[in-house]
């Protein structure tokens, strides 16, 4: 598993999910030899913690790491502002100096190695990957077994094969650098290109557009390279998942119990038996999970088209990170997206897991009769998802329009 990991971490170079960090990790790119590698060494330990985070359910913990994602943001601005004026680097700079003196009197190299290490660091608490099914697995068994080693190591190695994916970006941009180092205004410029990218990074990710800037279709080739290296190691597939050839609206059992939610948003709490009679659409996502934000308009679409024949649609909100387990937070997500169907609170992945559900998004379609007919993983076949729900409500006695 700690292979499959890795594999998986590596893919997320070609995922879109990469874009909005890349430029903060391009700022070594002209430094030392050793720095890019404490960077990628930060990026890979700052994801670890903070996905091993989401595994712990307390509510100091979910505060801690809320602000620790703020103090994130404003090293990293500090950072960029630094590349673009070097005065102000020089100025910022004086406190590590003056605690390096201190402390290790002619080690001087300490301060830049931590700073390094600390831009990495503060990247990979920043860094929301693409939730594809690798990492889905690796998250709903921490969520199964609560935070452990193993379920640590197995998101470090996660977070290790993206950065020696990193690696070889950070290696082509310090080719650059040395082609260009000859020639001190157009290094200049360099910098200060790479400090403008890295402040424009830190704005796109606070504000929380970086997920609007990114297209669907690497997510897409993403997730289907990941089931790939899955299918390639089929006696550790038969373990961990399910299968996934059940036939079109085949009988998959009674629907599992929306029991376990910290809280409902739109509705008072919903129990599968109140649902009988109604065909019914549970939506697993999380707000941050870029591709759970292009399955939301049609799913909302088809919640409004019929919910007069018969349709209800349940989004169940099972966060990936500690910051998407703060109910003001996913408020603020359901509002933004115009969502007005019941949201499930599945903070503790009570309901992800009687559905014995892997990854973000899934949709489970369920008949009037209270029993699951088809599951669809991931974006795409949109139209195919459609037909199903008109199916079910013909099903019912109700006219699909």
């Amino acid at each position: 598993m700690l292979i499959i990991a890795f594999l998986g971490g590596m893919l997320t170079l070609l995922s879109p999910c990469i874009l909005p960090v890349l430029p903060l990790l391009l700022q070594r790119a002209g430094g030392p030899a050793w720095s890019p590698l404490l960077t990628l060494a930060g990026l890979a330990s700052g994801f670890a913690v903070l996905a091993s985070l989401a595994a712990v359910s307390s509510a100091w913990v979910v505060e801690a790491s809320e602000v620790g994602r703020y103090l994130a943001l404003g090293l990293l601005g500090l950072s960029a502002l630094a590349l673009l004026s070097p005065r102000f680097g020089t100025w910022i700079s004086r406190p590590w100096a003056w605690l390096g003196d201190r402390l290790h009197g002619q080690a001087r190299g300490l301060p830049p190695a931590l700073s390094a290490w600390l831009l990495g660091f503060a990247a990979g608490l920043l860094w929301a990957p693409c939730a594809g099914p690798i990492l889905g697995l690796i998250l709903s068994g921490a969520m199964l077994q609560g935070p452990n080693a193993s379920t640590s190591l197995l998101l470090f190695a996660y977070g290790l094969g993206s950065a020696v994916a990193l690696g070889a970006a950070l290696f082509l941009g310090r080719g650059l650098y040395q082609r260009l180092r000859p020639s001190l205004g157009a290094l200049e410029w360099l910098r200060r290109g790479a400090g403008a990218l890295a402040l424009l990074a830190v704005v796109v990710i606070g504000s929380g557009a970086s997920a609007q800037l990114v297209g669907s279709g690497a997510s897409r080739t993403l997730a289907v390279l990941e089931h790939k290296v899955l299918d390639g190691v089929p006696r550790l597939l038969d373990k961990l998942m399910p299968s996934a050839s059940a036939a079109d609206l085949a009988d998959l059992g009674a629907m599992p119990s929306l029991d376990g939610a910290v809280q409902w948003l739109n509705s008072a709490p919903l129990a599968s038996a109140d649902l009988r009679g109604k065909v019914v659409l549970v939506d697993f996502w999380t707000y941050d999970c870029i591709n759970c934000q292009h399955t939301l308009p049609y799913v909302n679409q088809w919640a409004k088209k019929y919910a007069d024949q018969g349709l209800v649609v349940i989004g169940v909100h099972t966060p990936e990170y500690p910051y998407e387990r703060i109910p003001a937070n996913v408020a603020k997500a359901v509002a933004r997206n115009d969502i007005h169907y019941p949201v499930a609170l599945d903070n503790q992945y009570r309901i992800w897991n009687a559905f014995a559900n892997q990854y973000w998004p899934a949709h489970y379609f369920i008949d009037a009769k209270g029993h699951v007919r088809y599951q669809h993983v991931g974006e795409g076949d949109y139209q195919g998802q459609e037909a199903i729900i008109r199916q079910l409500l013909k099903e019912r006695g109700q006219p699909a329009g």
